[in-house]
């Protein structure tokens, strides 16, 4: 029998604020004599608010109190209750992915989020959601292309690299359409930190289309050399946003380029060039002149909405079916991830341990594993994801050795690294409803 999960996406950009309230049915995929397989066996989209440009106070600080009246308005609007939420990603992107930013958004929207929404920043999460989101992953899937996906908003541009429809690779630079803010009369209104070497005018001046031309095309340059198709220069490390690094170049001939972000949607249509009130017409047509755009490429079955779609439909997975716990209070928010049990003294709060088990692991393999956690968790919860199938089993010898009053959890067939959080909700049948996050935060 399906189950139904309801999840809300909020995409807090550089530029626009867009939700989305989505419904995702879950599916016992296994026969009746094996062990529940729990799978998202559809994702379908019930509501999409107006695109509305990201209320700021000053400069790039977002307006919390502004964003919750964006979302009160759009809960009415699409008929959702806050207690009819049960999953989903607040995603704070782009040049407003600044911790105020990330705190102010969680202040103002503490009571209105649903008890497994979560607030996350971090360009390879971003990039991700942005590529499932276009259909990025499924059109490698279905045709078996390399792509490269480029989500091209209004401070950053996210890449993600997908073989066979699995992305591989995610990377992020700072080339995006609101890096420089103007009039319609072309008077500069705002100069991103970002453009400091690359741009010398300033606000109050009115460059020349030219101008803005080819600071265009010093930042197309830039996407070029991630894809491999320019040599590198310092530009490209520039560029590069913190917590990433340059990956090589991996281009071949069957490659794919596809793109999405707002800056997208003005690569095929010609707008004024302040149309905006920023330079995305310029950059967007200077991509589109670019290499980028002489091999095969394509706009996403999403474009500026990639990365909202991807935040509610696809941030949510589900872990496997053969999980113990006892004496937890779901959900489980914000659970820093640590991928050795050496680490467990370091923990200051409760956190998650990683690893990747045992499979087809024997009676004496199980005790021995979980009398070394026994030794050395220094606190309550214990809270285990492995990727192996094997947490019922651990699960129960950890709960001989601590006793039946000890809060524990074991997952499995879930991959985690150590710049991870994780967030788990109430079970779905046999299963438990997880998000992932890489909260890596501008300073």
């Amino acid at each position: 029998m399906a189950e139904i999960l309801r999840s809300v996406g909020l995409d807090v950009g550089t530029t626009t604020t867009q939700l989305i309230v989505s419904q995702l049915r879950i599916e016992n995929r296994a026969s009746s004599f094996s062990v529940p397989d729990m799978e998202i066996a559809e994702r379908t989209v019930l509501y999409q608010s107006p695109i509305r440009f990201t209320p700021l106070l000053q400069g790039d600080l977002v307006d919390g109190e502004g964003i919750r009246h964006i979302v009160q308005q759009e809960y009415a609007r699409s008929g959702i209750r806050r207690e009819d939420v049960d999953t989903g990603a607040i995603i704070i992107t782009g040049e407003t992915s600044r911790k105020e930013n990330a705190g102010a958004v969680l202040a103002a929207l503490s009571d209105l989020a649903g008890d497994f929404v979560v607030a996350t920043a971090g360009p390879d999460l971003e990039s991700v959601l942005a590529a499932k989101g276009a259909g990025a992953d499924i059109y490698s899937a279905e045709t078996g292309k390399r792509v490269l996906h480029m989500d091209i908003g209004g401070g950053t541009s996210n890449l993600a690299w997908i073989e066979e429809g699995v992305i591989v690779k995610s990377g992020c630079l700072n080339v995006g359409g609101r890096l420089l803010k103007m009039k319609d009369t072309g008077e500069i209104t705002y100069v991103s930190p970002v453009l400091d070497g690359i741009f010398c005018r300033n606000v109050g001046e009115i460059p020349s289309l030219q101008e803005l031309e080819a600071l265009a095309e010093t930042l197309v340059s830039g996407l070029e050399m991630a894809a491999g198709l320019r040599a590198k220069t310092q530009l490209l490390d520039q560029l590069w946003t913190n917590g990433s690094s340059p990956w090589d170049g991996l281009w071949n001939g069957d490659m794919v380029l596809s793109f999405s972000g707002g800056v997208a949607d003005c690569i095929e249509n010609t707008h004024p060039p302040f149309a905006f009130g920023d330079m995305g017409p310029v950059l967007g047509q200077a991509i589109r002149k670019s290499r980028l755009c002489r091999g095969s490429y394509r706009l996403g079955t999403e474009t500026i909405r990639a990365t909202v779609i991807g935040a509610g439909c696809h941030s949510a997975q589900l872990s496997g079916s053969t999980v113990f716990y006892q004496n937890i209070a779901f959900p489980l928010k914000n659970l820093p991830v640590i991928t050795q049990i050496g680490q467990l003294q370091l923990l200051d709060q409760p956190g998650v341990l990683a690893l990747p088990g045992i499979s087809g692991a024997s009676y004496g393999q199980v005790r021995k594993l979980a009398e070394e956690i026994v030794e050395k968790w220094p606190m309550q919860p214990v809270l285990i994801a492995l990727e192996a199938d094997m947490a019922k089993a651990l699960g129960h010898a950890l709960a001989l050795r601590y006793g039946e009053t000890r809060p524990i959890l074991c997952i499995d067939r879930v991959r985690l690294d150590g710049e991870s959080y994780l967030d788990v909700g109430a079970p779905v049948g046999d299963a438990l409803p997880l998000v992932v996050k890489t909260l890596v935060l501008k300073k």
